[in-house]
């Protein structure tokens, strides 16, 4: 039995009940009746409407002929405000059709909680003949590169769009995105309020501005959507954009970079000064080499890596980057000065995507498993433990679908997976998320309880975050299940001991003299105390990062392979990994 078969015998889920289906379910039989006046067929344009009483008295009407003020009324079922004779009788009507509509008081504006006001004067509590021509309807669709009429009305509705001619693609133009378009706009009653132009307007989204309309009720635009060009504020803070001013091929993020790949790059990096002084090109400089990279290792600078990740294959796109995304943290290229804004036109040629594990014996995934954990190494010894993390909760994710076939593949297997949650949590540590630290280490500890290195790092958060009897609890237990590790234990235990130390004398000198001060001396020195109990803590966590370094070096010994290309050049945007 396939998944469709299987999907057919389980139970349908319920619909929920709409407040117009509880409203319809009120309708008495004979309430509502209709005589068709005019067929439909007819091509005008949504919906006229007079209202008479049984002896032909015009009581409302969007008619002029009839007193009304000559505009249609503009409805969407199922999310405009309306009477129940109409939100039942509508939907039998064609196009062009008119109809009379003959409503007992409860099928208009006498109904129980009607979601409709009666206009003034109206005779709610009366019989009533609906006379309505059904104009114009359509179904709104959203979609790129179209053309379309929208009208803006002052009532429930907001905003109504008529798609008249069909897009391409399903990419639509948001804030920051550069569009091109072509606009007209008319009042309800036909003025002109945007005359169209042969040449489209060029514009950024969301800052396009239409004269004022005061006092309208209803404006129609029409709008072609002759093109946009993708803007993303990387940051959100308009610091780092990335503006495309050439197409790649394939549909967008899909056949983007998302994940860690190995990518193929041009660049020119220019200042953001009147001239655009270039400082470098990767086609000037290196004879046409393209700069080949690994995503997701700190190996170029993280604005241009970011942006570069959101790229198509073939796509160009210029980068605005501020300093601290740019040089400020890697060697500055001759000529770009101390806290340069810079811009970076980049071209991506291609990537190719991390090997599938998908067919590879034991040995060679657990082979490229290393390969990946001893990045997060390098990455973690260089001080960037967000990045390596992700190397190893990677690693920690393709373990999911790994099946070792027989016990020694098993213990190898367990042994590696303990490792790498080791590994994230340590790098937990340094980021100073003590409890997630802990709960990663409680997954080694239930798999293997007495598991000495998951004792001592987890005992390392609780003391990190103040939990000081769970601590020594861990390092304790150490010295108990491995006498290897009593050195170790008997290192934690005095540190323990001396942060015990030091947050009982904080705490003696932040309520020291708390009650013989004014208030305004209270609070003079409870802020000296806070700046010094900052300062310490600054102290300690550099200690804490110093020796946590040498568990580190035990556990995970870093080998950084490096390629020659990248050693043989000093790419402007990339550090040498070469040591």
């Amino acid at each position: 039995m396939d998944a469709a078969e299987q999907n057919h015998l389980l139970p349908k889920k319920k619909e929920s009940e709409t407040e117009d289906d509880k409203r319809r379910k009120r309708i008495v039989p004979g309430s509502l009746l209709k005589a068709v006046v005019r067929p439909g067929g007819g091509d005008s344009n949504p919906l006229r409407m007079v209202i008479r009483t049984l002896d032909g008295v015009v009581v409302e009407s969007t008619r002029s002929e009839c007193g009304g003020r000559g505009l249609p009324i503009r409805d969407v079922l199922g999310k405009s405000k309306m009477i129940l004779g109409l939100l039942e009788g509508i939907p039998t009507m064609h196009k062009g059709e008119t109809a009379m509509f003959k409503m007992k008081p409860e099928m208009h504006y006498a109904e129980k909680d009607c979601p409709v006001s009666a206009p003034g004067n109206f005779p709610k509590y009366d019989e009533l003949h609906f006379e309505i021509e059904l104009l114009d309807f359509a179904k709104a669709k959203a979609r790129s590169h179209h053309q379309t009429k929208i009208t803006i009305a002052s009532d429930d509705l907001g905003v109504v769009k008529k798609i008249v001619n069909e897009g391409e693609g399903w990419e639509s133009p948001r804030e920051p995105y550069e569009v091109k378009a072509r606009i007209s706009a008319k009042s309800g009653d036909g003025q002109v309020l945007l005359s169209p132009k042969e040449e489209p307007y060029f514009f950024t989204f969301g800052k396009f501005e239409v004269p004022k309309a005061h006092d309208l009720e209803e404006v129609h635009f029409e709008v072609e959507l002759v093109h946009f060009i993708q803007v993303r504020d990387m940051l959100g803070d308009g610091r780092l954009i990335k503006r495309r001013i050439r197409d790649g091929r394939g549909e967008f993020p899909m056949d983007c970079p998302l994940q860690d790949s190995r990518l193929s790059v041009h660049y020119r990096g220019m200042l953001l000064n009147e001239d655009k002084t270039v400082f470098y090109d990767s086609r000037i400089e290196n004879g046409d080499e393209p700069l080949e990279f690994s995503s997701g290792e700190g190996l170029v600078l993280e604005g241009f890596e970011m942006c570069t990740r959101l790229m198509l294959p073939g796509e160009i796109a210029l980068v605005t980057c501020p300093p601290d995304y740019a040089y400020d943290k890697f060697p500055r290229p001759p000529g770009v000065p101390e806290g340069a804004h810079v811009q970076w036109e980049i071209e991506l040629l291609g990537f190719e995507t991390p090997r599938d594990w998908t067919g590879l014996d034991f040995q060679s995934i657990m082979n490229e498993a290393e390969n990946i954990r001893s990045t997060g190494n390098r990455l973690f010894k260089e001080g960037k433990f967000e990045l390596a993390k992700a190397k190893y909760e990677k690693v920690l994710r393709e373990f999911n679908h790994v099946n070792p076939q027989d016990d020694e593949e098993g213990k190898v297997f367990g042994e590696a997976r303990n490792m790498l949650h080791l590994n994230v949590a340590a790098c937990l540590l340094r980021l100073g998320e003590w409890r997630k630290s802990v709960e990663t280490c409680n997954k080694v500890l239930e798999a293997k309880p007495g598991h000495a290195k998951g004792l001592y790092r987890r005992g390392m958060a609780y003391m990190g975050g103040g939990e000081y009897e769970a601590a020594r609890n861990d390092f304790n237990m150490m010295i108990k299940v491995d006498k290897s590790s009593e050195a170790d234990a008997a290192a934690a235990l005095l540190k323990l001991k001396q942060k015990e130390q030091e947050a009982e004398s904080k705490a003696r000198k932040q309520f020291k003299g708390l009650f013989d001060k004014k208030p305004g001396e209270i609070t003079e020195a409870g802020s000296e105390i806070r700046e010094e109990t900052k300062t310490r803590e600054e102290v300690d966590e550099t200690k804490d990062n110093e020796e946590d370094d040498e568990t580190q070096e035990e556990e995970s010994t870093t080998t950084v392979s490096t390629d020659s290309k990248w050693s043989e050049k000093a790419w402007p945007i990339m550090k040498n990994v070469m040591v």
